[in-house]
């Protein structure tokens, strides 16, 4: 996410060390890289002449302190003024109206929006604690009805079933008849697309918003349109009131354009990020967060929060005391972690929130390849035999071969997994020594940012 920008505006903030106080001359240089940089992005003409010159206004003839250095203070300039486009702050759902409260969906097709409906209810019902009801006013896409039905099923949210031959503003009636009879707290009304704005597909969702009558109207667009997602979202904030914007396929747009540009063009927050396919991908939009990923900084809170939602409890804490007793770590476990790092989003998913790892080259955090080895891995683990798993020192020869042909790979790819499997038991043994613990703790507390540890660090 934002390789591309935070890559060069990395590069040309890492240029400017040594100056002696900020002026416009010595500014100059250094914003024009920045420039360049927000235009390559695809970040909107009127929207990066707008930041430059605020910058420009902050930049020269503002006393410091003793506490930054000119360039250090530039670099902050850059990273509130980024906060400042984005919106400041997180801005929530209002969850407070008279259940159940109705959130419109709305946006073109191809954008994500059924897919954004599930993840939406997923992150409702698990985050909010949420009862969930999804219906689909969509009579013209072929089965957009039943893919709304499947996604409800796979989040566990309820879901009141419509048809073609229905007008969308009867189902919509009859949804939020049914969404206070079960008790729902949330429905989420998922609406047509078209594959570009014309007058006839704003006229039918204006019609069902009138119906509706949603707390929240949320406008789903593609992140990787760039500039057009900003343009889109504003035609439809010019034919409804929206309350906000969920930005999808966010983990494949390497420029961030779109989440640059929307706030400024529609004055309206984005809300959410869909950070992938699967239907926990959903994360709440966090400007400084973003900021701070955007500058090569990281998002440490983000990732702990991440870690505190998908990390299984009960099973770290299991495996925890069986090292301490110096039970060992044998392949089943490493077949957990594998799993739970899968969850997390990989390898990739947790370096793009890490500070200082925006740098690391582009194969290093491929999240398709690492996808493709963890299932390999997995693959491997699952044709060994129980006895072999909790005994890797049995896998020799003849059972490395078989184990190679039951996974479909080769000797060499059983090998490695092995020996990640040895540098990780080492690791843990170290890990669970007196001290060790605290040791790697404190070592981590150096490279992260004030704040992302608990008050004190670790003694």
């Amino acid at each position: 996410m934002f390789e591309n920008l935070t890559e060069r505006l990395s590069r040309t903030l890492r240029n400017i060390t040594g100056m002696a106080k900020l002026s416009e001359s010595n500014i100059q240089e250094p914003l024009k890289e920045v420039r360049t940089a927000l235009l390559d992005a695809d970040v909107a003409l009127p929207v990066v002449n707008t930041f430059i010159s605020n910058i420009t206004a902050k930049a020269i003839g503002q006393t410091i302190g003793d506490k930054l250095t000119p360039s250090q203070y530039f670099v902050k300039l850059v990273n509130d003024e980024l906060v400042a486009l984005m919106g400041e702050a997180n801005q929530t759902l209002n969850l407070q109206a008279q259940p159940p409260v109705v959130v419109l969906v709305a946006g073109l097709q191809g954008s994500g929006k059924t897919t954004s409906c599930g993840k939406l209810a997923k992150y409702l019902q698990e985050q909010q604690k949420k009862t969930v009801m999804l219906v689909s006013c969509d009579v013209y896409r072929p089965a957009a009805i039943q893919q709304l039905e499947t996604v409800a099923s796979a989040v566990g949210a309820s879901y009141f079933p419509s048809n073609a031959q229905q007008k969308p503003t009867d189902i919509v009636r009859d949804a939020i008849a049914a969404a206070k009879k079960s008790y729902a707290d949330v429905l989420i009304v998922d609406t047509a697309g078209r594959l570009h704005v014309d007058n006839e597909m704003m006229q039918e969702v204006q019609q069902l918003h009138k119906a509706c009558n949603p707390t929240e109207t949320l406008f789903v667009v593609d992140s990787m349109t760039g500039q057009d997602a900003a343009n889109t979202a504003k035609a439809f904030n010019d034919a409804l009131p929206l309350t906000g914007v969920i930005l999808t396929k966010i983990d494949g747009d390497a420029r961030g354009g779109a989440a640059l540009s929307i706030r400024q063009i529609t004055g309206k927050p984005i809300k959410f990020l869909g950070v992938g396919e699967k239907l926990e991908a959903l994360e709440p939009f966090h400007p400084d967060r973003i900021a701070s990923r955007i500058l090569g900084m990281g998002d440490v809170l983000s990732l702990i929060e991440e870690i505190e939602r998908k990390v299984d409890k009960e099973k770290a804490e299991k495996l925890s005391k069986k090292i301490i007793k110096g039970q060992g770590f044998d392949l089943n476990d490493l077949r957990e972690q594998l799993k739970q790092m899968s969850n997390m989003g990989g390898i990739a998913g947790m370096l793009d929130k890490m500070p200082g790892m925006g740098a690391l080259p582009a194969e290093l955090k491929n999240q398709a390849m690492h996808d493709k080895q963890f299932k390999r891995m997995i693959s491997i683990i699952d044709s060994m035999t129980p006895k072999e798993r909790a005994r890797p020192a049995l896998i020799q020869g003849s059972r490395k071969r078989r184990i190679a042909n039951g996974s479909g790979t080769q000797i060499q790819d059983v090998n490695k997994v092995l020996k990640q499997h040895e540098q990780m038991q080492k690791m843990l043994k170290k890990v669970s020594s007196k001290g060790g613990m605290m040791k790697m703790m404190r070592g981590l507390q150096g490279m992260l940012p004030p704040g992302a540890m608990p008050p004190g660090g670790f003694k």
